[in-house]
Parts: C-alpha cells; sequence; structure tokens
C-alpha cells in the first residue's frame, strides 16, 4: 500500500474508510447478483445504508487494530526508550551493570510479527552487550600488558587473561628465542616439555598459522594435561611484523566458542606487540648490564645480582661462593704489547673462564683486571675446584700476537656462605679479596681460601 501520511495509524484509518466507501457502494449491486429485488437494492437509502455500515465496519477494525496493534507496538518502543536511555547512560559512565542482557531483556509474549521484533531487540542488545565485553576484555588485555615489560611476568599475565576470556582450562605461553623453545608460563599441563617437541607448536611456528585440534571422546591420548581430558587445543603464534616471537597453547574440556576464537586472535596481536616490547627491553637491559668490552657483568649489575643470590642463600639455607679474581703482571701487559693488546687479553681471559663455569653462575668486571665469579649453591670445597680449573686453564692459555705468545696467570680468593656468616655482599667479597690479597703475596697463579683464623696483612 503506498504511505498517505507519515503516521501508520491515520494511514489505517484512511485506507479501511475507503475500504468501508467501497465495500458499502458495491453491496447493493452485489444483492441484485444474489436475486435481491433491484428496485429496493437500487434505493438511495438502501445505497446510503450499506455505505454507513461499511464505514462503520471499518472503524470498528480501526478501533480493535488501534487498542490491540497500537497497545503493543507503543509497549515495545516504551520498553525501547528505557533499554536507549539505559546503553546511553553507560556509554558515558561506565557502568553497564544496570544493562545485561537479563536486566534489558523484553518480553517476548507473542508468536507473531511482534514477538520476532522483541526477540530480535534482545539479540541486539546480548550483541551489544558482548561488543561492549570484548571491547572491555582488549582494552584490559592491553592495559595490563602494555604496563608490564618483564617477559616472565608479562607471559604469566597474558595466560592468565587468556584463560579468563577463553574459557580454557589449562594452557602455556612458550618463547622463540632464536630457535629456541622456552616455557615462560603455564597452567594445568602437566608436562609443559614434552610438548616443546609437538609438530604442531613447530609447524605453528614455521607456517604462521593457528592450528586446532580436535580430539574425539574416543580417541585415547597421553595424559599431558591435568586432572581434565581434553576436548580442543589450539595452538596461536605470537607474531610481530613477520616475526614468531612466540606461541600460546590453550586447551578445553568442551571446545572453543567463535566468540572465544575472536577473543583470542584480538588478545594475539595485542600480545605479540607487548611481547615484542619487552623482548626489546630486555635485549637493551642485557646490553646496559654487560661490560662493553669483555661481555661480562658490569660491576652495578654484578653486585645486584650477588645481593640476589646472597639473600636466596640465606632463605633457602643454601651455599654460595664467590671468587675475586686478578690478572697477574697485567700492567706489564699493556705497557709491553699495548693497551689494544691488553683488551684482547682480557677478553681471551673472560671467554677462557666462561667455558668452565655453569650457566647459573655470573662473572663480573669489578675494575680493570679484577674479576668477580659468583658460584650460587656450591660450598667451599666444590668451589675451590672450580677455581683451581680456571687458574690451570688460564695458564695453559697461549695468546698469539705478531708471532709472540702471551701468557696470562690468575690469582684467585674464595670467599663462601654459610661457612662464613654473612648477612650482606660486601662483607662477603672483603673476605675474598684479603685472600686474593693472600694469593698475590705468595706468589699468584694460585686460589686461596678465605679463613677468619688466618690474619692477611
Amino acid at each position: 500500500m503506498p504511505r498517505l501520511t507519515k503516521r501508520l495509524f491515520d494511514d489505517l484509518a484512511i485506507w479501511m474508510a475507503i475500504l468501508g466507501l467501497i465495500v458499502g457502494f458495491l453491496f447493493p449491486p452485489f444483492t441484485v447478483l444474489l436475486g435481491f429485488n433491484p428496485e429496493q437494492a437500487y434505493t438511495l437509502t438502501f445505497w446510503g445504508t450499506c455505505t454507513i455500515a461499511g464505514l462503520l465496519v471499518a472503524s470498528l477494525n480501526y478501533t480493535l487494530a488501534n487498542k490491540i496493534v497500537r497497545t503493543r507496538i507503543l509497549l515495545l518502543a516504551e520498553q525501547m526508550r528505557m533499554v536507549e536511555k539505559a546503553i546511553h547512560n553507560a556509554t558515558y559512565s561506565g557502568d553497564w551493570s544496570s544493562c545485561d542482557p537479563s536486566k534489558c531483556h523484553m518480553v517476548i509474549d507473542s508468536e507473531d510479527e511482534l514477538g520476532e521484533s522483541a526477540k530480535t531487540f534482545n539479540d541486539l542488545v546480548f550483541a551489544l552487550f558482548r561488543s561492549h565485553e570484548v571491547e572491555t576484555a582488549i582494552s584490559e588485555f592491553t592495559k595490563a600488558l602494555s604496563k608490564q615489560l618483564n617477559l616472565d611476568l608479562l607471559s604469566k599475565k597474558a595466560l592468565e587473561l587468556m584463560l579468563h576470556h577463553t574459557s580454557a582450562v589449562a594452557g602455556m605461553v612458550i618463547t622463540n628465542n632464536k630457535g629456541e623453545q622456552i616455557v615462560m608460563a603455564n597452567y594445568g599441563i602437566r608436562e609443559p616439555a614434552q610438548m616443546l617437541n609437538s609438530d604442531h607448536i613447530k609447524k605453528a611456528i614455521k607456517y604462521r598459522t593457528v592450528i586446532t585440534i580436535k580430539i574425539p571422546e574416543d580417541v585415547k591420548i597421553e595424559a599431558v594435561m591435568a586432572d581434565f581430558r581434553p576436548a580442543e587445543v589450539i595452538v596461536v603464534p605470537i607474531d610481530f611484523k613477520d616475526n614468531v616471537l612466540g606461541v600460546v597453547v590453550l586447551a578445553t574440556s568442551s571446545g572453543f566458542s567463535s566468540d572465544a576464537c575472536w577473543m583470542i586472535e584480538f588478545f594475539r596481536q595485542g600480545f605479540g606487540l607487548a611481547l615484542h616490547n619487552a623482548v626489546i627491553h630486555s635485549q637493551m637491559q642485557q646490553m646496559a648490564a654487560l661490560d662493553a668490552l669483555t661481555g661480562a657483568l658490569d660491576r652495578r649489575f654484578g653486585m645486584t645480582r650477588l645481593s640476589e643470590e646472597l639473600s636466596r642463600a640465606i632463605r633457602a639455607e643454601s651455599s654460595l661462593s664467590v671468587m675475586m679474581v686478578d690478572l697477574d703482571h697485567f700492567k706489564q701487559i699493556n705497557d709491553v704489547y699495548g693497551h689494544l693488546i691488553g683488551d684482547k687479553v682480557l677478553i681471551e681471559t673472560v671467554k677462557k673462564i666462561r667455558r668452565i663455569l655453569r650457566e647459573s653462575d655470573a662473572i663480573v668486571r669489578f675494575g680493570g683486571e679484577e674479576f668477580l665469579i659468583i658460584v650460587p649453591g656450591e660450598e667451599t670445597q666444590a668451589a675451590k675446584l672450580v677455581g683451581e680449573r680456571i687458574c690451570s686453564a688460564v695458564a695453559d692459555m697461549n695468546i698469539q700476537e705478531d708471532g709472540q705468545i702471551i701468557k696470562v696467570t690468575l690469582s684467585i680468593g674464595l670467599a663462601s656462605y654459610p661457612e662464613n656468616d654473612v648477612d650482606k655482599p660486601d662483607i662477603l667479597i672483603r673476605y675474598a679479596d684479603q685472600a686474593l690479597y693472600h694469593s698475590k703475596s705468595a706468589g699468584r697463579n694460585q686460589l686461596t681460601v678465605f679463613d677468619p683464623l688466618c690474619t692477611y696483612a
């Protein structure tokens, strides 16, 4: 029907009146066709009566439509207006508690077009509220990760948020450092180290694609997941500008919804940027912590490391040994061969020492040709063996320069906790330094263990 006015029920009234007039006008000829007396049917009185009756029927129909349909439409509009007001307030106040789908729900009390309109409106409110939830989750995820530059804490926070917003019950974060996979965070996975060799993880890294593994109920799998049987596992590569920085593995016992998959994709993008920033920060910290010439820790970071190790040893009632190391007659090497050769001697000496130390040990350039070696978890006798190996290895080292062979020896002083009851790193260093002085005065190229009963002049 063409629109006559801008108001639906005005149009309805006009068209019903027209319909009533048409019916009233056509009724007399119709009665004649049915056998009614034409002389009575075509009288003005009968024609007028039929027309009035048609208008009355149209008026009655309009009244019923107005009472039944219009009332329902007005009620629907009123509820929509209330929901719109709640959404408007929530948009600016940030408080969406008054506009969740249960509170902004419209009652569906009919199975007609109006009921379908109410259902559609409820779906729209749910979609809007879910959109707000997703936006809030992404904002929370981004803010939480943007504030964190510590790689370990970042990975744990990212995993925590992913588990919460995707309904996963277990997961892990693996970082990719120069081709080496390292588990940075884990929740609910019983043997995370075994999963590093997974073909799915290798494939996700190689092709930078999300791998989804659906596990049928009748398929038995190894118990690498704790306390539940996974129905679906998803492997998500975390990349930044075509560089894969890590992988997130998530597992669920019921399968991931389409909403969860969207959330994972959003989180993947934010985590990639945050992980990139954390890696850069870690590299810069590492560069700042290292002595530019030898690659050993510089003194400031070395003292921080020693303080941490001593505190850990005291808390755990474990051992800690430190060695003060000095290159014998290093000034003569500089005087005879020059400072560039002296630098080369320092570099080669640190390389030789590092090959003997464990990964958990640390070597610190304490000043000039003097170095501090930190050996956590080792008591005096074990650390002494390490020091003697260092002395012997450096003494056997040959540094060639212009056809000449430069020989280097070391003097070492060793002090240990808890053999020496200390609570400050400075005291432990002082003891090791006194033992070093004794090695120097006793002829060099040897190791001396600090003895509190001895007097070091």
